[in-house]
C-alpha cells in the first residue's frame, strides 16, 4: 500500500493514491486533489459523472484512517476552479475533520484564501520546516530541498511486444521531490527521468521504485 523512503534526512511513506506521509512531523502531504473539477466540466456542457468526486472524498477519508495523522497539508489546486455545487460537499467534508488542515495555495486555487480560512484551513504560499520547503510550484531554492505539486508526474513503461503503458508516479530530481497527482480526475505530465532522478511508480495498490 506504501513505500518508505528517506529524503532530506526525513521520513516518507508513499502512498498508492499519490499522498506521502511525513513521519518525523506526524503530516500527510497531498498535491492536485482538484475537487470540483467534474462539476465544472458538467457545467459547461461535458458528459462527466456526479460520483467522479465522490472518490477523492473517499481517498481522502481513506489515508486519514491509515495514518491517523496529527496534519494535513495540501500542496495546491485543492480545489479546481471557482466555487460551484461541489464547495457545499467540501465544507461539510471538512467540519467532519478534527486534525489540522492547511493550503499551500496552486495556480488553480482561484477562490481565495478568506473562503478556505472561514471553514479553519490555514493558507500559506509556501511553508518552510527545517531544510524542506513545501510549494505548489517545483522551485530550485539554495540550501533546501523543495517537495511540490503541480506537475501531475508520470512515466511511460515498455514492455514486450510493443506494449506501452503510463503509470502515475512521485519522482526526485536534483532539486527535490514532486508529488503524484491526488485526483484522478486529472490527467498526468509524462517526465524523461535523467540519470540520478528516483522514480516511484504508482502500479494498482502499491508504489514501487522503478530502477
Amino acid at each position: 500500500m506504501y513505500l518508505t523512503i528517506s529524503l532530506a534526512q526525513q521520513t516518507f511513506q508513499l502512498h498508492a493514491s499519490g499522498a506521502a506521509y511525513w513521519v518525523e512531523q506526524d503530516t500527510i502531504l497531498l498535491a492536485d486533489v482538484h475537487l470540483g473539477k467534474s462539476a465544472h466540466f458538467r457545467r459547461n456542457g461535458m458528459a462527466v459523472p456526479a460520483s467522479a468526486d465522490d472518490k477523492e472524498y473517499d481517498k481522502l477519508n481513506e489515508i486519514i484512517t491509515l495514518f491517523n495523522p496529527s496534519r494535513l497539508w495540501f500542496l495546491g489546486d485543492l480545489f479546481h476552479s471557482y466555487k460551484n455545487a461541489e464547495w457545499h460537499f467540501f465544507e461539510q467534508w471538512v467540519s467532519m475533520q478534527s486534525i489540522e488542515l492547511a493550503l499551500i495555495m496552486g495556480n488553480h486555487d482561484v477562490i481565495g484564501k478568506s473562503s478556505f480560512e472561514q471553514l479553519g484551513i490555514k493558507t500559506y504560499e509556501q511553508l518552510t520546516m527545517g531544510t524542506i520547503v513545501l510549494t505548489h510550484h517545483p522551485q530550485e531554492i539554495d540550501g533546501k530541498f523543495n517537495i511540490a505539486g503541480h506537475v501531475h508526474p508520470s512515466i511511460k513503461m515498455k514492455g514486450v511486444g510493443r506494449q506501452r503503458i503510463k503509470l502515475s508516479c512521485f519522482f526526485k530530481n536534483e532539486h527535490g521531490f514532486i508529488l503524484a497527482a491526488f485526483g484522478d480526475f486529472t490527467g498526468t505530465y509524462t517526465l524523461q527521468p535523467k540519470k540520478g532522478n528516483r522514480v516511484f511508480a504508482i502500479v494498482e495498490d502499491e508504489v514501487i521504485e522503478l530502477k
